[in-house]
């Protein structure tokens, strides 16, 4: 971020006196810092962290900066969201970037997180988008190959004998290659290589690394020794000492490994300490100077001010803190095997953060030593860390070089894989909720893990064929597809069975993943761009017609029939979805080609789909903003085109793309009062209220907006003043008039809810949502200040007593519910929480309120000893079918292999009375079923169970599942 925000203003720089619209100010937070600032009360915001703070590199005046923010003139650059280590704090800058989107809306924003940790929905909540650094690509580890030594040797033979070397090393080695994606290690590699073969393990590239850090560079670079220290006392392999210290003194104190993070008290004790044993002089002295040399010469630390230094790369934080361990193992002996299986694998093995560390540190050891971690990792019981034990084992394998040492463990661990890659819960789960993507998580990190580790096995070959075409799940069989592409491409079968996946596999997903695989890893081979240009145009199947498209355009962008293609396919496909993505490819690829604006304006206008046009749409928008024709060809669509949905693109690329047009504010008017269909009404406020926030007519257009006859526009209307004028005096009361006026539930709705969140603090909102929450008499807007309330009103004495009494009185089943839950969540150790939950679940005359009393009484009550009781007799006595399989199922996941249950089960799987109404309903008896099946599968009723069901349920679906389960357990 540092350098992105550096070479802006660079750039801008050298151009600024022809630059007639200078771009925007780049401004960079590092958020720690601020965070720092903030707790110290030298800032409470961004504004006064830039212009009082000693932790900004330069001081700006805020209200000067505040007429830059509001004109939408900066670029704000928060860096590193995952180093504010506490969880309230880090919750509470997410709401500071809240409140400046919403504040200036008009400003770019980026925030910087790593992934571990990273919780993306408040985020996400407030419109931000998300991307993922994504590692170098081959073709770009080569060019940066190819120029790196271009530049760097003089002499073209030795530089050509170099790079070859070096992409042998990349070519050959998995742990070379996996770490050739990261610019910084690819550099370091660079440099070795040099002078020597590259290392083929990880922790010996970081050992090199390291050193070329601390001495080499130095040498390289003819700068002279710092006079106070003696070269001859302290080299680069103390340096090392001391960093491998102060890596472990990180990693042990109250952050642990996630706060990369040291005092400058703690660093100079630290070496001081160390210099002591070397019998330095002077040695506090010395460690003032070697903490400077580590930060300016050798790049190691870095400082963040407020006296807090950081490892420059998160890479060696980790490195030397695993070779610590590794030293205390194998050197000083204070760590026995023992230990370091239970105190640093068994402490860390369920915490992500730890597993590189972790994982470095069996690259450093032997691999009979190895193999004992592995031992213990797999005896482990993971299911409850989504088993990151095993796959934190197979992260350790890919370390050892010599497994022949371990043979037996290795295949242990491939056959927990193998098993893994057909996991499933052992109760029952409702498809699509978040139960289903944990399996399917695991199901397939297994068969990425297998694949990686087993690539010379021919058994684990032959098993992700067979899971790759045979397996029930499409998840897996397309995890499969990536996996055999990626780890087995040499095979001599893989190309002719990625082929058949692609056309023969009945999910389009995984045919899409084939198309894919085998344009990414077979480009090279002869036959693929015909076969792609046959699948491209010929292909039965939508979805290989668009992937053999996009891969076309993505390997073969500059062979003569590629455009052509795209062309063909972006005018004659017969589906709408290949026709969007070949104008969407057409334009990013082939935008200076003298027909695709042709071919572009006859999609935004021809093409019998909204989808194809609106996305046309965008593309001429972003693509041909400078045409002279473009503004008023978007115009056009935003008033002719018969699709509502294409009218809103139009309107919303005019407000993006002309937002200074003279006539575009009148237009985006003028488009708010007069178009027939109220949904792009509403779009052109919102429009509107975005990018004219400061005119001095937009507050009343609004006004006027908030009363329009359409519930769409009244919505929209109020949103845009929430977010647009919190501060203004005339918001609230509007906000109030429409939550109590407004005819449209929806509208209400929203305005509670905007209310509730804006003022919060004001004497009135709790009263004002009290009233709501009982007075509306539409359910949706007492449900919403219900849920409203009990969120900003948790501590407050009444809300308890308001909770118990909307779950009683409330005449609809909606609000009852909402309040069960609320009261559920907030009062959890309440010692009238039980009880009061007990007699909803018994006493409501709705299902719907029963069944969510009964599931908030098991999962908070899980420990009880009344709760298995309870569930019994909700599971035999209620009267609804809805209820009674919420408690089936939460004694099947909450008491799992109790045999004691089986009874009820059995009971519950042939004498429960349901009787399907709709064909998307729950059957009670194939919840039970499906319990007894995976957690009694030896029973001996089950089978005659099975055998039963099979033939005698009066339930189509059951009898269904019963003969596919029968088929399965008589096999």
């Amino acid at each position: 971020m540092q350098y992105l925000a550096l070479d802006w203003v660079e750039q801008t720089l050298d151009r600024l006196d022809k630059i007639k619209n200078p771009p925007p100010i780049p401004l960079l937070i590092e958020l720690r810092t601020y965070m720092r600032q903030r707790e110290d009360k030298e800032c409470s915001n961004f504004l006064e962290f830039f212009h009082k703070s000693s932790g900004a590199i330069a001081h700006l005046n805020q209200h000067k900066l505040q007429e830059q923010l509001k004109a939408g003139n900066a670029l704000f650059m928060f860096d590193g969201l995952d180093e504010v280590f506490d969880p309230g704090r880090r919750e509470d800058v997410i709401a500071d970037i809240h409140r400046f989107t919403n504040e200036y809306p008009n400003v770019q924003v980026i925030v910087t997180s790593r992934v571990i940790g990273y919780k993306a929905q408040r985020l996400r909540d407030a419109e931000f988008k998300h991307f993922m650094l994504q590692d170098l690509e081959p073709e770009q580890i080569q060019d940066f190959i190819n120029r790196w030594h271009s530049d760097t040797f003089t002499d073209k033979i030795d530089g050509d004998r170099k790079k070859e070397r070096l992409q042998r090393a990349i070519d050959t080695s998995n742990s070379i290659a996996e770490l050739a994606g990261n610019p910084l290690l690819l550099t370091m590699m660079a440099i070795l290589n040099r002078n020597q073969e590259l290392p083929r393990d990880r922790a010996e590239l970081y050992n090199q690394a390291s050193r070329v850090l601390l001495h080499q560079w130095d040498v390289e670079r003819a700068l002279t020794e710092d006079k106070r220290l003696d070269p001859k006392t302290i080299d680069y392999k103390d340096k090392q000492a001391m960093l491998r210290q102060v890596a472990y003194h990180m990693q042990t104190s109250e952050k642990g490994l996630a706060g990369n993070l040291i005092s400058a008290s703690d660093l100079e004790r630290i070496l001081t300490d160390y210099l002591k044993t070397i019998e330095v002089d002077k040695a506090r002295e010395a460690a003032r100077v070697m903490i400077n040399q580590l930060r300016t010469r050798n790049f190691m630390l870095c400082f963040l001010g407020a006296d807090y230094y950081a490892f420059v790369h998160r890479t060696f934080l980790e490195y030397f803190c695993a070779w610590e361990f590794v030293w205390q193992f194998k050197e000083t002996r204070s760590l026995e095997l023992e230990e370091l299986k239970t105190q640093v694998f068994g402490k860390h093995w369920h915490d992500e953060t730890w597993h590189e560390v972790l994982r470095l540190i069996t690259g450093m050891i032997e691999p009979k030593f190895v193999g004992e971690i592995l031992e213990y990792l797999i005896g482990q019981n993971g299911e409850a860390e989504k088993f990151s034990n095993f796959f934190l084992a197979a992260k350790c394998l890919s370390e050892v070089r010599n497994r022949t040492v371990i043979v037996n463990t290795v295949q242990k661990l491939l056959k927990r894989f193998k098993d893994l890659t057909k996991y499933d819960l052992n109760y029952y789960y409702d498809l699509f909720d978040e139960q289903t993507k944990l399996v399917q998580k695991i199901r397939t990190q297994a068969v990425e893990a297998l694949a990686s580790n087993y690539k010379d096995d021919a058994d684990a070959l032959a098993f992700l064929k067979q899971r790759a075409t045979a397996d029930d799940d499409s998840f897996v069989r397309y995890a499969a597809v990536e996996a055999l592409a990626s780890n087995y491409k040499d095979d001599a079968d893989a190309l002719a069975f990625l082929k058949q996946r692609a056309t023969a596999d009945d999910d389009s997903f995984v045919r899409y993943a084939a198309v894919e695989a085998l344009a990414s890893n077979y480009k090279d081979k002869a036959d693929t761009l015909g076969w792609l240009k046959e699948r491209a145009t010929a292909d039965d199947y939508a979805f290989v017609r668009r992937a053999a498209a996009e891969a076309l355009v993505s390997n073969y962008k500059d062979d003569t029939e590629t455009l052509a293609i795209l062309k063909q396919r972006a005018t004659a496909d017969d589906n709408w979805d290949v026709r969007r993505a070949a104008v969407q490819a057409l334009v990013s690829n082939y935008q200076d080609d003298t027909e695709t604006l042709a071919i572009l304006k006859q999609s935004t206008t021809a093409d019998d789909n909204s989808f194809v046009r609106g996305a046309a749409v965008q593309a001429f928008a972003s693509n041909y903003k400078d045409d002279p024709d473009t503004k008023a060809f978007l115009k056009q669509r935003a008033t002719a085109d018969d699709d509502s949905s294409v009218r809103r693109a139009a309107i919303e690329a005019l407000a993006s793309n002309y937002k200074d047009d003279a006539d575009t504010l009148d237009f985006l008017k003028q488009r708010a009062t007069a178009d027939d269909d109220s949904s792009v009404r509403g779009a052109a406020v919102q429009a509107f209220a975005s990018n004219y926030k400061d005119d001095p007519e937009t507050k009343a257009f609004l006004k006027t907006r908030a009363t329009d006859d359409s519930w769409n526009v009244r919505y929209a209307a109020v949103q845009a003043f929430a977010s647009n004028y919190k501060d203004d005096p005339d918001t609230k009361a509007i906000l109030k008039q429409r939550a109590t006026a407004d005819d449209n539930w929806d509208v209400r709705g929203a305005a509670v809810q905007a209310f509730a969140s804006n003022y919060k603090d004001d004497p009135e909102t709790k009263a004002f949502l009290e009233t709501r929450a009982t007075a509306d008499d539409d359910w949706d807007v007492r449900g919403a200040a219900v849920q409203a309330f009990a969120s900003n009103y948790k501590d407050d004495p009444d809300t308890k007593a308001f909770l118990k009494t909307r779950a009683t009185d409330d005449d609809d089943l909606n609000v009852r519910g909402a309040a069960v839950q609320a009261f559920a969540s907030n009062y959890k150790d309440d010692p009238d929480t039980k009880a009061f939950l007990i007699t909803r679940a018994t006493d409501d005359d709705d299902s719907s309120v029963r069944r969510a009393a009964v599931q908030a009484f098991a999962s908070n009550y899980k420990d009880d000893p009344d709760t298995k009781a309870f569930l019994i007799t909700r599971a035999t006595d209620d009267d609804d079918s809805s209820v009674r399989r919420a408690a089936v199922q939460a004694l099947g996941k909450n008491f799992p292999y109790q045999p004691e249950l089986f009874d009820i089960y059995h009971n519950c799987a042939v004498n429960d009375p349901f009787e399907r109404k709709e064909n998307n309903e729950t059957n009670p008896r194939r919840v039970a079923l499906e319990i007894i099946i995976k957690q009694h599968p030896h029973h001996p009723q089950t089978l005659p169970l099975l055998r039963d069901r099979a033939e005698n349920d009066p339930d189509e679906q059951v009898r269904e599942y019963a003969q596919k389960k029968l088929a399965e357990l008589e096999k």
